[in-house]
């Protein structure tokens, strides 16, 4: 959140126009509305207009787009700044084809790589500063499993603006307590990450199709579930993502309430949203594999379509996690971790 509003302040000023994903089909709040209580409205003053998304494809949907951007040119109202990422992201976007028309009228472009940073960084998932986007924001936690915090990629003709907007712009120092702890997160991922991406994506793929085959909706099956580490699920049919998500956390399993596509014009809300978004990137650090999503989609079934006892449940959980109490993709000692990390 932080590091996207320092990329706002480094390239916009209040009132300009910007683009981004509506939160429903994958923005994050850090890109919302005012009226939303979003950082990019309430606090920097931008007007946010919302990228037309295709929720078969579950992704942009590149045509409207580009239509909807050559009709804001010819009103007047160009944009400064697209945003393209976001918070629910099941398959890479269009980010060349949109850049392409974008810089075409001078509109920055930054990808919101919070969520699927170690993906990027692991070859898993597009590479969007060479795909044309202008600046990538991301998170140093989630899929890049450092402590938590922000960082900005972007060029060298960049750089002093994105700097003065993080400092004194936006933040007054980078908390030194999290930089050891940060530095070897990234030397495990330039160690283990290539491995440790690819079986994200194979155990979010195979927990996708096991929740799919136990009669529950998962969105994008008509794109293979997804190629993120993210699941998202249409729950409507046993309740509401609030309701089920206290559930399962009843049982041990935490999960997070989504807002999805449709859920605004039926009237539902995020604390009572028709979604919920599970990630893979914890349990796969945990070392497991294929067979064991289809473990944890047998005790999502039970709490959400079963209606099991918590009790009985939470059980089952607790003695099926007991199996794995090691991180994987990781150095064996504090030692191994400093010796790979050379200062010079």
């Amino acid at each position: 959140m932080c590091a996207n509003l320092s990329v706002y302040s480094a390239f916009t000023e209040p009132n300009d126009i910007m683009l981004s994903l509506a939160i429903p089909n994958g923005g994050h709040i850090s890109t919302g509305r005012k009226e939303l209580f979003g950082t990019a409205g309430l606090v920097h003053g931008l007007r946010v207009e919302y990228l037309p998304f295709d929720k078969n494809e579950m992704n942009i949907d590149v045509d409207e787009a580009k239509k909807e951007i050559e009709d804001m040119v010819k009103r007047g109202e160009k944009p400064k700044l697209a945003m393209l990422g976001g918070s629910l992201l099941l398959f890479p976007q269009p980010v060349k084809e949109l850049s392409d028309i974008l810089h075409q009228h001078d509109v920055l472009v930054c990808y919101d790589a919070a969520h699927v940073a170690g993906l990027i960084a692991g070859g898993q998932f597009q590479d969007p500063l060479r795909e044309g986007a202008d600046v990538m924001t991301l998170s140093t936690h989630k899929t890049l499993f450092g402590p938590q915090g922000g960082a900005i990629v972007s060029f060298l003709k960049f750089a002093k603006q994105i700097k003065k907007a993080v400092f004194p712009g936006t933040t007054s120092n980078h908390h030194l307590h999290h930089m050891a702890g940060k530095a070897i997160a990234f030397a495990e991922m330039l160690e283990f990450g290539s491995a440790y991406a690819s079986q994200v994506v194979k155990n979010a793929k195979a927990l996708a199709q096991a929740l799919y085959n136990r009669g529950i909706q998962v969105l994008g099956a008509e794109k293979g579930f997804t190629r993120s580490h993210q699941v998202v699920l249409d729950v409507t049919k046993y309740g509401d993502g609030g309701t089920l998500e206290k559930a399962l956390e009843e049982c041990n399993i935490i999960v997070n309430r989504q807002l999805i596509p449709g859920d605004v014009k039926a009237g539902r809300n995020y604390m009572q949203p028709g979604g919920l978004r599970l990630g893979v990137a914890e349990v796969t650090r945990l070392g497991m594999k294929e067979g064991e999503m289809e473990e944890i989609a047998e005790f999502i079934k039970m709490v959400i379509v079963d209606k099991a006892e918590p009790k009985i449940v939470r059980e089952k959980v607790r003695a099926f996690r007991m199996s794995y109490q090691k991180v994987h993709y990781a150095f064996e000692s504090e030692r191994e971790a400093y010796s790979y990390i050379r200062i010079r």
